[in-house]
């Protein structure tokens, strides 16, 4: 099937559109465990591709419906996986998230509902997404998270603010 559908209106320059999906998704859902989602977004000439972890399907949903409806998006292509379902990674989300923003240094980071430290678990194997303020946070936060009982192995995407990623180097 040929999508030939044509979307009008002002045409978005792709890095503006990212930016203003980032940011509408940081806010999506929040008070609805959005700290348990990390969905990331990237555009290319007009289309959204979303992808990540979402823990459930209506957050999953919401962002689809939130990014479809955004002025300047021309198509949608939706990869974000959703979690399984299973009350041990429930209770290790809520695990980890304890031992995370119950560390006295790390708390700072429930403040902003925007920008926590994002936790996804996949039959017990954790993800850690988001933005922190030191490489002693990133590595903190990593050990807080692998110390929980029933966790299988952690995994540390967390970046360091001011300094470049990876695929910046």
């Amino acid at each position: 099937m040929r999508n030939e559908i044509a979307v009008g209106g002002a045409a978005v320059p792709d890095r503006e559109l990212q930016q203003k999906l980032a940011e509408e998704l940081e806010y999506d859902r929040v008070g609805y465990g959005n700290v348990f989602n990390a969905i990331s977004v990237e555009v290319r000439d007009g289309v959204a591709i979303l992808g990540g972890h979402a823990h459930d399907y209506p957050d999953r949903d919401s962002a689809v419906a939130l990014t479809a409806i955004t002025p300047g998006v021309k198509d949608l292509v939706d990869n974000i996986e959703v979690d399984p379902v299973s009350q041990m990674d429930w209770q290790t989300r809520i695990a980890v998230a304890r031992a995370v923003y119950g560390y006295p240094t790390l708390n700072k980071y429930a403040l902003d509902p925007a920008r926590p430290i994002r936790i996804s678990v996949q039959n017990g194997h954790v993800s850690l997404y988001g933005m922190v303020d030191s490489q002693v946070d990133k590595e903190t936060a990593f050990m807080r998270a692998n110390g929980v009982p029933g966790v299988f192995s952690v995994t540390n995407y967390l970046q360091v603010a001011n300094q470049p990623t990876e695929t910046q180097k």
